[in-house]
């Protein structure tokens, strides 16, 4: 399944980035004489209210998706890294403050944090990658945390400190190799948790606003005719579920990995 997985990942990112290189047709451009048209030869996954394609707007609101996605998994997980570092390493007072400051962020649910800060602000691309990433850090932080205390009680550890060996050293050095499992995992469960945020606030109308498009927003579009033209909807939808099923069992795949190695030590 993990390769399989794989495959359809790396064929999404292909055709989100690459077809639209040859697949020339305007996501916006407006046709009256082809609204709600189903699926054909002229229009492959058929059109929307306005007549216009909804594969190119799949496409275009896809790239919109992955970039968020990515961007925000990238800050979240190097904003988790570090605090999580910081706890486990430093321990005591710095600790302590972080536990709190991580157990404050957690009382909120995280979705509804979102929306509290996206209902104030204007969404974009922008903020939503930082809005996201401003939520979503802690889960990452407090693995790591948990980590770099086991790693740090490690006789090996202990040896360097009484050398005296500078601390960013120690951790660049010796924790980031050991911590690299759990972030590669944190990691893939990050893009597909911030995709599946955007994708709800998109839907919510809290999201990307027109004419910028995503998943979430072309999903919202459609439910208003869904039981007249299914597929203005259901594409986006599946994108959206085949781009988080996969990374969902890559990352289950990275965790057995990392048991393993684990369970041999």
């Amino acid at each position: 399944m993990f390769k399989v997985a794989i495959y359809i990942l790396v064929a999404i990112f292909i055709t989100i980035f690459i077809l639209p290189f040859f697949y020339t047709v305007s996501a916006f451009e407006l046709n009256p004489n082809e609204i709600l048209s189903s699926p054909s030869f002229s229009h492959l996954l058929g059109t929307d209210r306005l007549g216009r394609d909804v594969l190119a707007r799949v496409l275009l609101g896809g790239q919109t998706s992955l970039i968020i996605g990515l961007l925000s998994a990238s800050i979240t997980s190097f904003i988790g890294l570090f605090i999580g570092i910081t706890a486990g390493y430093f321990k005591g007072t710095i600790d302590k403050s972080i536990v709190v400051l991580i157990d404050l962020f957690l009382t909120f649910p995280t979705f509804f944090l979102l929306l509290a800060l996206v209902s104030y602000i204007q969404a974009s691309a922008i903020v939503l990658i930082v809005v996201i990433s401003i939520t979503g850090w802690m889960s990452m932080a407090r693995l790591i945390r948990s980590e770099s205390f086991a790693i740090s009680n490690k006789p090996f550890i202990k040896i360097l400190k009484l050398a005296n060996v500078s601390n960013t050293k120690i951790i660049f050095k010796y924790f980031a190799p050991l911590l690299a499992p759990i972030f590669l995992i944190s990691f893939t469960f990050g893009v597909g948790g911030a995709i599946l945020a955007e994708s709800g606030l998109s839907f919510l109308g809290l999201g990307i606003n027109p004419p910028d498009m995503s998943w979430g927003s072309l999903l919202s579009d459609g439910k208003a005719v869904i039981d007249i033209a299914w597929w203005v909807s259901f594409f986006p939808g599946l994108f959206i579920f085949l781009v988080t099923f996969c990374l969902i069992q890559i990352s289950d795949y990275l965790q057995q990995i990392a048991n393993t190695k684990e369970a041999l030590n």
